[in-house]
């Protein structure tokens, strides 16, 4: 590849090679199992070329036309009854129309200015590629098989594989297309030799397109609970009622986005800014899932952080947008999270829309073959997001292993850029046979690896047997279509109600109350109002008056119920979740008023409600001036970019409450009581809010940051306002004064900077917490901040050497684990047409080709760098990376006591601080780092009085930093590590150093 040399001030630094310079060109039969046309929309073949033509581009004429298409399936879909494919699709059909509008109008703009700077009324100078792209290649495609705890299921895989024919193996990788079956995403099975049509389901909250299964609390609520146990015991019960429904695959978690923009509309799915938070979560949500026997999904791969220009065409450009981050940035925060889901053993990675260097994600050979199979030693499969292949050979060279959910570049039109471009590519010799072998083999592998060949506990699908999905996500009824997307007019029972959401102790209720509980986050609590009493004020009882209470806000009520809105995108009733493919259909919602109607004392309290964030003149004194408790509930929502409520398209427009939030808490703050009775402030939000207009008002007493509460959302509410657990959630993120705080890197770029937007990661390791303290900024609470109901002390600590230090960790072991062969013979070209008398369902993927006049063979023009010998990683040589990355070096030992009068629950946090004056060996780079990262923590249970001691291993990694010299893992040898204990990134009463 040819490097870019004088890179501009803002990408100085920034790994890059030159992308593509020629236009994409998205041929209508979207052939791109072989030729040039591959190698346009990915990283790899690049040659600048000086003369571009002058002409109006074709995307824009492509554009429109999928407009006015959109628009009128749209249109023909608001016809369609409920429970109808056309009412579940409705929703994206509106979302693509609505963004397309919008976009017309940034579009016309871009169009107008470059018709004049062009100097011509009829040429437009007009590139649709990335500039300066950039991600090394990586080639071949690293084998999976090296991993002994995999060993045993790569055996039987191969055994498996090596019997299948081509278009069976073509049909493992491949899916059959947007709701051509019952999941959002399916493949078709290898019949001969039993390999099964695999299911595919959304999502992190839990199962999308779900009857009778639990609606758990946002991945958010889930990080703010900073308990292991729970993160556990959610995974767990999150793949059982997977599995009971005949999911073999579960499209979660999620830890890309990470939260670098507090904004971001899907950062609610995953569990906070910092990485170790997120990793830890993540790893045991996994090992839950797939302790179940279903396939987790470690998504998405990678600096996926904003819905705005995520996606190719979905914002009116051709190109999604190019997240532009160094190596050093990319190791330390972003893909930590998915170094430990790896070392946890997940079952697939999927890759993200957006490019990474300018690089797409699900086609950049550097980010799939070169780091995460060969350095952090991935056992299992790579799946794209849906529709974020963006080629055929390309992407399945650089490492893409399952196309979902088949289509093309376009939903629904039966085009796939696998399916038979992927058979065409194999006959043709531009696939080589090893890695469409080692493609089928690491999903086959996967399979085994969670034991789902047990027919017993997988029970085949009919006629055979009674298993495989047993709902349809495109219908309500009972009776619905097989094949919803095609023209099959085939009909079954699709949805059979089968209740997974567990009975009695085992209810999944219980378990989504809990977290959520423990997810919410108590920041003020001033003179200890809370926890409430259910009987109210004494005063108030021995002079024989009630005590009352109003509850204001829409926010406190059911609004038109939980499933108002497909996808739950809109803002309406109380905020259990965020919206997109990671909310879920809500068996209920508790709302908040009806848990504290039920919770306070009738007898002796008087309940008003107001379920409305507009507060009429007569009631603000009528009402207001009469309270003696006012509880005020507030949101703010978002999330993904398909979808949009309200002017808010996936991404926040700010951190402030939405729906006049902010007025509503100053009028009953300044009215309550006339101005002298207490308030409560209670804020469900998809991420940080700003609360500066009225957190310092006299009457705001309380405030609770209640997250996505899901389900269970008031009961749960209810539990820690009266006290029934200790209030025991803390900050998954920082809360700042405003927006800016979070610096330049902590923006959501809303309008695009260029036809491929840009978006630079200058800002580096400095996100959230790690910002705040560089730039020495004040926030309204820290990361890691929340009150409990009692006091907790941490003293007596010790540091205890496992390990002395040394700069890098042992060498690369080379794998003692036997990688499956196969013969690359190709069969017969005629194997693969269709059958006599095929029936071709419309729109539907097969693997099959027509005729054998389609196979040609040549010299395939392989991606510059693709016979280039690749040393293997001297960070890698097992799951998760070097092994040595895990030796523990420092045993920190803390006591903790609770010195308060009741029984609650303390986070304790350790924090690392680098010593200063580091050089890397390998440049002479001065290396900077931040103040302090998180570590570890352990959450700690204790009766009042009582105390116990806490110990957190620190390994070898957890004090090295990213060389990007060395391609490795360096702890400084040099001056002292300073580990700070306590209960948040500010308030560390306890340090010590090693």
């Amino acid at each position: 590849m040819t490097r870019t040399t004088g890179l501009s001030p803002t990408r100085e630094g920034l790994l890059r090679e030159r992308w593509d310079d020629s236009q994409p060109k998205f041929h209508d039969d979207a052939h791109r199992a072989s030729g040039e046309s591959d190698r346009r929309l990915d990283e790899l073949d690049i040659q600048e070329d000086s003369s571009r033509q002058r002409r109006f581009p074709r995307w824009a004429q492509k554009l429109f036309g999928r407009y006015r298409r959109a628009e009128k399936n749209y249109q023909d879909l608001k016809n369609d009854g409920p429970g109808s494919l056309a009412a579940r699709q409705k929703a994206k059909a509106k979302g693509f129309c609505s963004r397309y509008k919008i976009c017309f109008i940034t579009t016309g703009v871009l169009l107008a200015v470059f018709l004049i700077a062009s100097g011509s009324g009829v040429f437009w100078a007009y590139n649709t590629a990335p500039e300066d792209g950039l991600s090394p290649p990586w080639y071949p495609s690293p084998q999976g098989g090296t991993a002994e705890s995999w060993e045993g299921s790569y055996k039987k895989a191969a055994v498996m594989v090596q019997k299948m024919t081509l278009v069976e193996k073509v049909n493992v990788t491949s899916g059959t297309g947007w709701s051509q079956d019952l999941c959002v995403g399916n493949t078709a099975p290898a019949n001969s030799v039993g390999f099964p049509a695999l299911c595919l389901q959304d999502g992190p909250l839990g199962l999308r397109f779900m009857d009778h299964s639990t609606a758990f609390p946002g991945g958010i609520t889930v990080g703010a609970t900073w308990n292991k146990d729970l993160m556990y015991r959610k995974g767990r019960a999150h793949g059982l009622e997977s599995k009971l429904k005949g999911i073999n695959i579960l499209l979660g978690p999620a830890m890309g986005p990470l939260g670098r923009m507090p904004a971001a509309g899907r950062n609610w799915e995953g569990f906070g800014p910092d990485p170790v938070l997120q990793a830890v979560a993540a790893s045991e949500e996994i090992k839950g899932i797939q302790d179940s026997g279903v396939i987790a999904t470690a998504k998405h791969l990678v600096a996926n952080e904003q819905e705005h220009f995520r996606q190719s065409f979905e914002w009116g450009l051709p190109n999604a947008l190019s997240s532009n981050l160094d190596d050093r940035t990319l190791h330390e925060l972003y893909l930590w999270p998915f170094a430990e889901s790896v070392r946890a053993g997940v079952g697939s990675v999927m890759c993200s829309y957006n490019l990474v260097n300018n690089s797409y994600a699900c086609g950049n050979s550097k980010l799939m073959n070169g780091i995460l199979k060969d350095e952090l030693g991935f056992q299992g499969f790579v799946q794209s997001d849906w529709l974020a292949q963006r080629s055929g050979v390309a992407s399945a060279l650089a490492g893409l292993d399952m196309t979902m959910p088949g289509d093309g570049l376009i939903w629904q039109d039966g085009k796939s850029l696998f399916g038979p471009r992927l058979t065409e590519a194999a006959l043709n010799g531009s696939l080589p046979m090893e890695r469409l072998n080692d493609m089928v083999t690491r999903i086959v592998a996967a399979w085994y690896q969670l034991k789902q060949d047990n027919r017993t506990q997988w029970p085949p699908p009919p006629p055979e047997g009674n298993g495989g999905p047993n709902f349809s996500s495109f219908t309500d009824d009972k009776i619905g279509l097989i094949h919803p997307g095609s023209d099959d007019e085939t009909t079954a029972e699709v949805n059979k109600f089968i209740d997974v959401q567990g009975k009695g102790n085992s209810s999944h209720g219980r378990l989504a109350k809990q977290i959520a509980s423990e997810g919410t986050v108590l920041v003020k609590n001033e003179g200890g109002i809370l926890p409430l009493s259910r009987k109210g004020s004494t005063k108030k009882r021995d002079a024989g008056a009630k005590y009352r209470v109003a509850i204001f806000g829409e926010d406190a009520g059911p609004g038109d119920g939980p499933n108002a809105c497909p996808d739950r995108s809109c803002n309406q009733g109380t905020l259990g979740s965020g919206w997109g493919s990671g909310a879920v259909e809500f068996p209920y919602l508790i709302p908040p008023l009806e848990a504290l109607q039920s919770a306070f004392d009738s007898s002796s309290v008087e309940i008003t409600p107001l379920l409305s964030n507009d507060i009429p003149i007569k009631a603000s004194t009528s009402l207001l001036h009469d309270q003696d408790l006012c509880i005020v509930f507030v949101n703010s929502d978002g999330g993904e970019g398909f979808e949009s409520w309200n002017g808010v398209r996936g991404d926040r427009n700010d951190l402030f409450l939405q729906k006049a939030g902010d007025q509503l808490v100053q009028k009953v703050a300044r009215g309550c009581g006339k101005g002298k009775s207490d308030v409560i402030i209670v804020v469900h939000a998809v991420g940080p809010v700003i609360l500066e207009r009225w957190i310092d008002l006299p009457s705001v007493k309380a405030v609770i940051l209640a997250n996505l509460p899901g389900q269970e959302s008031g009961n749960a509410l209810a539990d820690v306002l009266f006290g029934e657990v200790d209030a025991s959630g803390r900050l998954p993120y920082t809360v700042g004064k405003s927006l800016s705080d979070f610096g330049p890197g902590g923006q959501v770029m809303y309008y695009p900077n260029g036809v491929v937007p840009q978006q630079d990661f200058t800002e580096r390791l400095y996100v959230d917490y790690r910002h705040f303290d560089r730039q020495n900024i004040e926030p309204r609470y820290e990361f890691g901040f929340g009150l409990s109901y009692t006091t907790f002390e941490i003293s007596n600590l010790t540091l205890s050497e496992q390990k002395p230090k040394s700069a890098l960790p042992a060498p690369r072991a080379d794998s003692k684990a036997a990688i499956p062969v196969y013969t690359t013979d190709l069969p017969d070209p005629s194997t693969a047409l269709f059958p006599p008398g095929f029936r071709k369902l419309k729109r539907r993927i097969y693997p099959y080709i027509s005729s054998i006049s389609e196979i040609t063979r040549g010299k395939y023009p392989y991606p510059k760098g693709y016979d280039q010998v690749q040393l293997p990683s001297p960070a890698g040589g097992a799951e998760g990376g070097n092994p040595d990355l895990y030796t523990p070096h420092v045993l920190v030992k803390v006591s903790l006591k609770n010195a308060g009068s009741r029984r609650g629950k303390h986070v304790v946090q350790v924090y690392v601080s680098f010593p200063d004056g580091v050089v890397d060996p390998s440049t002479g780079d001065k290396i900077d780092f931040p103040v302090r990262q998180l570590r570890g923590f352990e959450k700690i249970e204790l009766d009042a009085g009582k105390s116990t001691n806490i110990e957190v291993e620190l390994t070898r990694k957890d004090f090295s930093y990213w060389s990007r010299g060395l391609g490795n893992w360096v702890m400084p040898t040099e001056g002292k590590f300073t580990i700070s204990v306590g209960a948040s990134s500010r308030d560390l009463p306890v340090n010590g150093q090693w």
